[in-house]
Order: structure tokens, then sequence, then C-alpha cells
């Protein structure tokens, strides 16, 4: 590939960024890294800009998993590097923030204050959603035909019992599931990203 077709295709990318809504590509591309989702939260929880220390200080933060009080120089300074150098510029540039290097001030764009982003994080002993369907499923297949066939001890439980049970089960389910989606998941919905060890 030539110096002028790899522009080219930069300047592509640029762009569709710019359209009206996001890319597939440009959203994984920005959601590829831990530093962009956590500058993503950051902004989604503030309703005015937020000037680089200040979100380098949150994105640190969590991070290196501690209170802000008790980030030492160090931290601080490689994280506000790293978004001055390089994040903050990629992600202004697939117009997911509004940065002015000027005034050094971060918030986010029109089009990502309106987009939800989500992030499938399973942290402890989570499991993903599409295993614990699958196993519901195959319980709920189990006891259905157990009493059908009578046999112990599901034919001791009342068909219309059964079928009531797996009903509610699936409807507690399907409200935890969006739940962890939409609250959990969802950058912005709480005080701190799903990938951070919560309490």
């Amino acid at each position: 590939m030539t110096a002028t077709s790899s522009a080219s295709g930069e300047a592509s990318e640029a762009e569709a960024a710019q359209s009206t809504s996001f890319t597939r590509d440009a959203i994984l591309e920005m959601l590829s890294n831990q530093r962009r989702r956590f500058v993503i939260h950051a902004l989604k929880q503030s309703d005015e800009p937020l000037s680089v220390s200040e979100l380098a200080e949150r994105v640190a933060s969590w991070e290196y998993d501690k209170p802000a009080a008790e980030l030492d120089h160090r931290e601080r300074k490689r994280v506000r590097n790293a978004l001055r150098q390089f994040h903050l510029s990629k992600m202004a540039e697939y117009g997911f923030i509004d940065y002015d290097a000027r005034r050094g001030t971060v918030s986010l764009s029109e089009r990502a204050a309106r987009e939800n982003f989500y992030v499938d994080s399973l942290t402890g002993g989570d499991i993903p959603w599409g295993l614990y369907y699958l196993g519901f499923s195959l319980l709920a297949t189990v006891a259905m035909a157990g009493v059908l066939l009578a046999v112990p001890p599901f034919s001791w439980v009342s068909p219309v019992v059964v079928a009531t049970f797996i009903v509610v089960a699936l409807l507690v389910s399907s409200i935890g599931h969006f739940y962890d989606n939409y609250y959990r998941m969802r950058l912005g919905a709480r005080d701190e990203p799903a990938e951070v060890k919560q309490g």
C-alpha cells in the first residue's frame, strides 16, 4: 500500500466518522481501548466539559483502582500524557468528543451524547447471558418432559405449577438481563465503569 492510498484510507475513515451516525468500525475502534471507554464513561456522567486534568484524574482513578486522592504524580501524568498525545485527538477525529487542545477542555460530541455504548464485561463469577439462557432452556425442557412423561419428582407437581414457575423465572431473568445491560454495561450509567471492581 502506498502512502497516498494509506492517507486516502485514513481520510475516508475520518469522513465516515463525521456522518450522522457512527459506523460499526468506528465504535469498535473507540471501544477497543480501556482508556477511551473510561473517557466516554466519565464524559457521559458530566453535564459540563471537563479539563484534561480532571478527565485524566478520573480515568487514572479507575485504571489504578484507587481513589483520586491516593493517585501519585506519576500515575496522573502517565494517563494525562497518553490522553493528550493520542487518545483525545483520535476520539475527536472520529467524532466522539469535542476537544479544545488550546483550552484543554473535553466534552462529548452531540452524536456521542445521544448514543448509548455498551461493554460486555464479565467480572468475578459472572457467566455470559447466552450461556445462562442455554442452561435455563435445558432445565425447562427437562422439567416439562418430566411432567409430560410423569417421571418423579416432576410427576408430583401440577403441569400448571411447573409452567407458571418457568414463566416467572424467565420474566425475572429478563428483568435481570435488562438491568445488567442498561445499568451495569452501559457507559456512564453508574459511578464507575463495569470493568472497575465494585466494592
